[in-house]
């Protein structure tokens, strides 16, 4: 039975959690429960504090685990990420006062404040910068006002909360974070937990995408394919109208009313997108 970690709460639970369920498995309905078995899947789901999931999966506990690539970077830990999941977006980046630094290289000798002290230590080693690491955990922000450091390492997202503490951020961002599906090496590979990664590349691909379908005129089948051409090529059946063909093809949600405009132009009718629930490539 394939055993799977899963955030138990923080911004990334309810969204693994939706996503486990478009994907069809079973998810906890009290908040309480530290264990789920899906008998139906062969698979068993343990609700873990994120920042211990690569830990446990990293050391042969659990073959796999939803997590923050933050929170996997950061750990050390010898789990490896499989798939970008798309949400719980973020980026991670240095902050302080104004002109007390502004690049990396500027942080020598510095005491930098953070919740992530095994990426920032790693991050400054990659660029041959000697700093002092504080490691706090969480409301980093207050640590430059209370002398603890002279700059932070913190996740931003609006700059919102920096800016009412008189911070802004400088320099490259050190990392680029969403959440991850993560596995141990040696289970990378397992069928079981392809079947995992099928399953929520199918609802990935369900959220970004739509159906549209629609009529259009035999001699304009040509120029309508050409606006919906689908992911391989779209689906074309004649209709009892000899003069007409109905379309039917997968589209980008982003930009779908400008399909549907464009193939309203060129001619096509009863032009219809619907959601796609999930699927398979």
């Amino acid at each position: 039975m394939l055993r799977i970690a899963v955030p138990n709460k923080g911004s990334l639970s309810e969204s693994a959690t939706t996503m486990l369920k478009e994907a069809g498995y079973a998810v906890r309905r009290d908040s309480k429960e530290l264990v789920l078995t899906d008998a139906d899947n062969d698979i068993e789901f343990f609700y873990l504090r994120p920042r211990d999931i690569a830990l446990y999966v990293g050391s042969g506990t659990l073959d796999g685990g939803i997590t923050g690539r933050d929170l996997l970077l950061d750990s050390g830990s010898d789990a490896v990420e499989t798939m970008a999941l798309g949400f719980a977006r973020s980026t991670f980046r240095f902050a302080g006062r104004d002109g007390a630094a502004s690049s990396i290289t500027d942080l020598a000798g510095s005491r930098i404040a953070t919740s992530y002290a095994g990426l920032v230590r790693s991050h400054l080693a990659e660029h041959g910068v000697d700093a002092s690491v504080v490691r706090l955990d969480g409301a980093v922000e207050t640590s430059i006002m209370l002398g603890v450091a002279d700059v932070i390492a913190d996740v931003v997202q609006t700059g919102t909360t920096l800016r009412n503490q008189g911070l802004a951020v400088f320099g490259d961002a050190i990392l680029t974070s969403e959440a991850v599906l993560i596995a141990r090496p040696d289970t990378a590979h397992d069928p079981a937990l392809k079947v995992l990664q099928r399953r929520l590349h199918g609802v990935i691909t369900a959220r970004d995408y739509v159906m549209v379908d629609y009529d259009v005129r035999v001699e304009l089948v040509e120029q309508a394919c050409a606006i919906t051409p689908g992911l391989e090529s779209p689906t074309v059946s004649p209709l009892h109208d000899k003069g007409y063909v109905a379309v039917r093809a997968m589209v980008p949600r982003r930009g779908m009313n400008k399909v549907m405009d464009d193939l309203y132009l060129l001619g096509a009718r009863a032009i219809l997108v619907t959601d796609i629930a999930a699927c398979r490539l």
